[in-house]
């Protein structure tokens, strides 16, 4: 059954499989997967809704990921749009695109890895579409949820200081490693990565450089291959504003920034580094901050909280009426554009 493509086994197969695979059960959920539309019955609070795609060779690349891999990122980055508001991700509807020789190995290692999502973040499948493709694969998800009192990315005021929730830059090095070891890396989540012996020597064919050691590489390459969303459930209702950062910090903070018509003053040797990027990137002869300020895809959230405020992050720097400045060690000011991943840009 695993080695049969989607050319032979059909749409409606597949359909049978995914409720089989998904079954929805929830007292909230009146209608699932089968109709012409999901039917949930409305929780308290204010709705919040959320799409994100990836697309083959634009977001993703199959020569160096896994479908459970594929299929665990494409629910992180949604359930991160909605932390980045403040609110609680609750459903989920897949939509996906497969060439027609697509093998049903592949597709089961990919529910695997919604599943095993679906579960970590405590959401459930409620629908979707699927289609035929003729050569790319493209795949997209919506994801809804419900927040109390959204946090915007249009509420930072001048004298807020600036935080994030945890390390950058590891995601952007663990992409330079990918495209050395030109190979998927078995990583899966970590409980199994554990019973299969993650850190053996056999997980050595996966590190790249001498002098560098799985336990250095590892948390590299799952921070951009399974990336965690980070929940902010214990600073959301201190935070003036919030964004997740996908594209890259300077990037997304010039977007939080226009959308509250200020500036940011941001400390270069406040930007938290782990010890694994430092190392990693002195191999690869990048520059560690370089990859912290424009990487993206660390999906770590970016906020601001008047001064005075105790939240849990990592304090950076500070809104300002409207300049916008890097400052390194020595006080020296320099100004900061929109560095990151856009589409449609032509790169220089």
């Amino acid at each position: 059954m695993t080695e049969k493509k989607l050319s032979r086994i059909g749409e409606l197969f597949l359909l049978d499989k995914i409720r089989q695979d998904f079954p929805t059960k929830s007292g909230k959920v009146l209608v699932g997967i089968g109709d012409d539309a999901a039917v949930i019955r409305p929780e308290a609070g204010n709705l919040l809704l959320t799409t994100d795609m990836m697309v083959a060779e634009v977001h993703f690349d199959l020569r160096f990921t896994t479908p459970y891999q594929l299929g665990f990122k494409l629910v992180s980055v949604n359930v991160s749009d909605i932390y980045a508001m403040g609110g609680t991700p609750s459903y989920i509807l897949l939509n996906m695109a497969l060439p027609e020789d697509t093998n049903m190995k592949f597709v089961e290692m990919f529910f695997l890895g919604i599943k095993e999502a679906m579960s970590f973040y405590k959401i459930k499948l409620i629908g979707g579409d699927i289609s035929s493709a003729h050569k790319s694969m493209s795949l997209s998800a919506t994801l809804v949820g419900y927040a109390s009192k959204p946090v915007r990315r249009s509420g930072a005021k001048a004298g807020d200081r600036i935080y994030v929730t945890g390390n950058l830059g590891d995601s952007a090095c663990g992409l330079e490693l990918m495209r050395k070891i030109k190979k998927p890396v078995p990583i899966q989540n970590k409980t199994k990565n554990k019973a299969q012996g993650a850190q053996s020597n056999d997980h050595m064919r996966y590190v790249p450089f001498k002098g560098l050691s799985w336990t250095t590489v590892e948390p590299l390459l799952r921070r951009h291959l399974m990336p965690i969303a980070r929940n902010p459930k214990g600073f959301a209702h201190k935070a003036t504003s919030m964004i997740d950062i996908s594209d890259g910090l300077l990037l997304d903070l010039t977007r939080l920034c226009n959308e509250s018509n200020v500036g940011a003053r941001v400390y270069i040797e406040n930007i938290p580094l782990s010890n694994e990027l430092k190392k990693t990137a002195s191999h690869i002869g990048i520059s560690p901050v370089s990859l912290a300020l424009s990487g993206g895809e660390d999906y770590e959230l970016l906020f601001t909280a008047q001064t005075g405020k105790k939240v849990k992050g990592i304090y950076i720097g500070e809104i300002t009426k409207s300049e916008r400045v890097l400052v390194d060690k020595a006080g020296r000011e320099k100004p900061f554009t929109a560095e990151g991943y856009q589409h449609f840009r032509i790169s220089k």
